[in-house]
């Protein structure tokens, strides 16, 4: 008896599942969808910052082409330039007083907003509204007239014009920024929803207060939180210029009470026509924002809790 065998067709070995494209092909439509942010990076991003630095070792008045210079921007600012020092003290002024007091306030609304069971939509909408517009010039105009001579703040204290006054004027320019605690607070809520009703209860049962359960369980469990607004807001401090440049109309006034670095940058940059020195203070504010992020990190260790280390 004869058998009659059928031939088998191989299976080429690279064939690709059905509906799974090769990785290449994967890897081209990845950089497709990808290329407007690279272009916008690399156009919007890196070449200015690059020109940037380039121009920090030049004299350059924006119309005149750039004249190598090498360090001298940087040895001027540091060593022949006393408006330079006081936008820095005024800076770091600025900073302590707004992120704590802004972080301080928004964590309080958002300790309220946590227990309450009605409204809770409203009020997180109408106490975030101003971090949206406090940025604007035109509410940094009716600051400056609330706390002008004459203005609301006078009519009600009759001390004057905090503007006019080179003691109070920071501060107003601060309270502004304590004003938009809005994005903080509604990071600080979302952080107090995640903590588990359990640990309040075990401390309650305990015999811990109100005191004592908010030292001992919602601030170490919402210590990432507390650490990621530390940092956004104060790099936001850092480069803060809108408020100063209302209040003061430009000028740092009074007695360079309100100079804050930003402002002093434009100043030399646009008005006093000095790009290269503006350039310079530009890569200076860089590395300063950056050493002051580094630290923040490094001390984290020691004061964040992360429930799933279990430890600090």
């Amino acid at each position: 008896m004869t058998t009659t065998q059928t031939p088998t067709v191989p299976v080429p070995a690279t064939t690709a599942p059905a509906g799974k494209r090769p990785k290449r092909q994967r890897e081209g439509a990845a950089w497709v969808f990808l290329s407007p942010w690279v272009l916008g990076a690399t156009v919007l991003t890196l070449l200015p910052m690059a020109v940037s630095l380039y121009l920090s070792f030049t004299d350059y008045d924006l119309f005149d082409a750039p004249r190598w210079v090498g360090l001298r921007n940087y040895t001027q600012m540091f060593t022949q330039d006393p408006r330079y020092w006081r936008s820095v003290t005024t800076t770091l002024t600025y900073v302590v007083i707004a992120v704590p007091l802004q972080l301080a306030l928004a964590l309080v609304v958002a300790l309220a907003l946590k227990n309450m069971r009605r409204g809770k939509a409203f009020y997180r909408s109408a106490f975030y509204a101003p971090s949206l517009l406090g940025a604007s010039m035109s509410i940094a105009l009716v600051w400056r007239a609330l706390f002008n001579d004459g203005g609301t703040v006078d009519n009600l204290t009759g001390s004057g014009g905090w503007i006019n006054k080179p003691g109070w004027a920071l501060l107003a320019v601060a309270l502004l920024t304590v004003w938009q605690f809005g994005a903080p607070m509604v990071i600080f809520l979302a952080g107090l929803q995640q903590i588990p009703a359990e640990l309040y209860e075990a401390a309650a049962v305990d015999g811990a207060g109100k005191w004592r359960q908010f030292a001992s369980v919602t601030v170490p469990m919402l210590s990432p939180v507390l650490f990621f607004n530390l940092v956004l807001q104060t790099i936001q401090a850092f480069q803060v210029f809108t408020p100063a440049f209302a209040v003061s109309a430009g000028k740092g006034g009074p007695a360079d009470s309100t100079l804050v670095y930003t402002l002093y940058l434009y100043d030399r940059g646009f008005v006093a026509s000095h790009m290269g020195y503006a350039s310079a203070m530009a890569w200076v504010l860089l590395l300063v924002i950056g050493a002051v992020t580094a630290v923040l990190f490094r001390t984290s260790r020691s004061w964040v809790f992360y429930a799933s280390e279990g430890d600090r």
